[in-house]
């Protein structure tokens, strides 16, 4: 007989680095690969599996925002300023995404 297999789901967890104590997660429906990037300006972004790219609450993780990208996300976002104004980039698949933060 066989049994259903155990569901693979990731997580995004933060955790106080001075306590270790849990203060925020998010379960993604699958395993993730993406990297993680955080701001000064207290928000936290990702990708998953299923392509969509996320903005988190740095203080909880409750999700922001997020844009379905049409591949898997695999690589981790980055972010950078050109005359002041403030970008995050991140691939999915063959295809580069910039975003503006207002």
């Amino acid at each position: 007989p066989s049994e259903e297999a155990e569901p693979y789901l990731g997580f995004l967890k933060a955790i106080d680095p001075a306590t270790g104590e849990i203060k925020g997660k998010f379960q993604h429906t699958s395993p993730t690969w993406s990297g993680v990037l955080s701001t000064a300006g207290g928000l936290v972004f990702t990708g998953d599996a299923e392509g969509n790219f996320i903005a988190f609450d740095a203080s909880n993780l409750k999700p922001l925002w997020h844009f379905q990208m049409g591949a898997a996300v695999y690589a981790p976002p980055i972010a950078f300023a050109i005359d002041g104004k403030e970008f995050v980039i991140i691939a999915a698949g063959s295809a580069l995404y910039a975003f503006a933060l207002p």
